[in-house]
């Protein structure tokens, strides 16, 4: 599954979001911006992030998690957590990519 924002340059306050993959439907989620409990103040930061690429994150899956690591933390990729196990029964990692991107690996079953 993987979740796609877009964003108008011409409109900002119009921000859409879709989820497109196989697998289970989830119904996308509105993006934190459109908000009604959101101030100006909060919005204009949102925004602000999400163009800096420090509101992002991207979720992927990995059959081998650790080799998956190993192969990322060769590379200058910076390292936000190592592979952990869960107190919820998952196992993943996070790493951000050079734009400032969270990137969150999970291990599939």
């Amino acid at each position: 599954m993987m979740g796609l924002l877009r964003d108008r340059p011409d409109r900002p306050s119009e921000l859409r979001s879709c989820s497109v993959g196989v697998g289970q439907y989830v119904p996308p989620s509105a993006p934190p911006a459109v908000d009604p409990g959101v101030t100006d103040d909060e919005r204009r930061t949102i925004s602000e992030m999400m163009a800096k690429g420090t509101y992002a994150m991207i979720l992927l899956g990995s059959h081998d998690l650790d080799r998956t690591f190993e192969r990322l933390q060769a590379t200058d990729i910076e390292v936000v957590q190592q592979p952990t196990d869960t107190p919820w029964g998952s196992r993943d990692c996070a790493v951000r990519d050079p734009a400032g991107n969270l990137i969150r690996i999970q291990q599939l079953p």
